[in-house]
């Protein structure tokens, strides 16, 4: 398919990258020392290194020496409940985290699970959002470590992270709080920093960056063990050899977005937008979350199937998911916790846009929806 007549609604999946990223990933491929290698060449590699870092650490709200490169947001979630748990097994093997988290949150609690952890897994209100009540309730003495993401990625619901960091450090300061920040990093107002919690994870792909490099904040005073040993590189806690041109075009792309001034406003207006076209265009159509997050929202069409309708709307260019790209056709978890109606759920699409995303392509969305509605068939028919 030509990209250039796509009209992408898919932002939460993966995003294009951005020129100034592509441009940096180039010109550090052509700087391919080594930034342990004790040489001029490496040592001009491990300086970029560096000031990759501050960029990042800059945009995150906290100090380069609490930032530590990874491969993606999985690899970042994996290190911070896997060790998180490990740290403070002494304490006792009990985890609170939340029944919306992304599979790399879940599908590591689970294995942890197997490996006799105690796992309270927080339900979600018809909007999406647990509570620091909620969490404050399910805090025990033997709890180790709290799991909640900012951003859940398929409905855009902002989870009260900061209430609830407060809410678990009031209970035991000892109690390690690990943030998946993943859809809401340079995507909510605050430096993640100012959430107060030990460990946040991040991805590049979903700002622009390519895909293949993210990172995780450990916060100073936290003595978070490796997830990966060898070579020692990442100050002892991320060993590999440094993905030089992923991270550098990582830092232009933070530098880039975060340079964006009316990033948030242009998004959430666009889906502002997006949102009361449809309503006018399918009075059949539901509003599963607005989504509290500028760029995602859920919707639904009750009687269709949604991995029919994107079927559909991708022959047509049009480009939206019934969910997490990472489920790869699964029922989403997400909206099953929601407790949605039999026929919301199996009709649920998720949106998501950037700050570029047009009236002009929103209004193609809505008349291939249309169509495809008007062409399917309906269970409720």
């Amino acid at each position: 398919m030509d990209q250039n007549r796509l009209i992408y609604f898919d932002y939460a999946a993966t995003t294009p990258v951005r020129r100034e990223a592509a441009a940096a990933l180039l010109d550090a491929l052509a700087h391919f020392g080594n930034p342990s290698s004790r040489y001029g060449f490496g040592r001009e590699a491990a300086r970029r290194v560096k000031e990759d870092r501050e960029s990042v650490a800059n945009a995150f709200g906290c100090s380069p020496d609490e930032l530590f490169f990874t491969s993606c947001g999985t690899e970042g979630d994996n290190w911070a409940i896997r060790r998180g748990a490990e740290l403070n097994r002494r304490r006792g093997k009990h985890i609170v985290t939340t029944a919306i988290e992304h599979a790399a949150v879940l599908e590591t609690c689970r294995d942890l699970e197997r490996q006799g952890y105690e796992v309270t897994c927080l339900k979600p209100g018809r909007s999406g959002r647990v509570t620091a009540e909620q969490l404050a309730a399910a805090l025990r003495p033997d709890t180790a470590l709290v799991s909640m993401m900012l951003v859940n990625n398929e409905t855009g619901a902002v989870l009260p992270v900061a209430d609830c960091v407060r809410a678990v450090k009031a209970f035991d300061p000892a109690i390690l709080f690990h943030c998946d920040a993943v859809q809401g990093f340079l995507k909510t107002p605050e430096p993640l920093a100012r959430l107060g919690a030990d460990l946040v994870a991040v991805s590049g792909h979903k700002i622009g960056a390519p895909k293949g490099v993210g990172a995780l904040y450990i916060k100073k005073g936290v003595r978070l063990p490796p997830l990966l040993t060898g070579g020692g590189q990442e100050e002892g806690l991320r060993s590999g050899t440094e993905a030089t041109a992923q991270i550098a075009a990582f830092a232009a792309a933070v530098r880039a977005v975060a340079a964006d001034e009316t990033r948030l406003e242009r998004t959430a207006s666009i889906k502002d937008y997006t949102l009361s076209r449809l309503k006018q265009t399918l009075p059949r159509l539901e509003v599963v979350s607005r989504g509290d997050a500028p760029h995602i929202c859920a919707v639904t069409l009750p009687g269709y199937k949604s991995e029919v309708v994107v079927r559909v709307l991708g022959d047509r260019g049009v480009c939206v998911s019934s969910g997490s790209a990472c489920h790869k056709g699964r029922p989403s978890h997400v909206f099953a916790a929601m407790n949605l109606p039999k026929p919301w759920l199996d009709g649920a699409l998720r949106l998501s846009f950037s700050p570029d995303s047009t009236k002009e392509e929103a209004d193609v969305l809505v008349s291939a929806l249309r169509d495809a509605a008007g062409s399917l068939f309906t269970t409720l028919s």
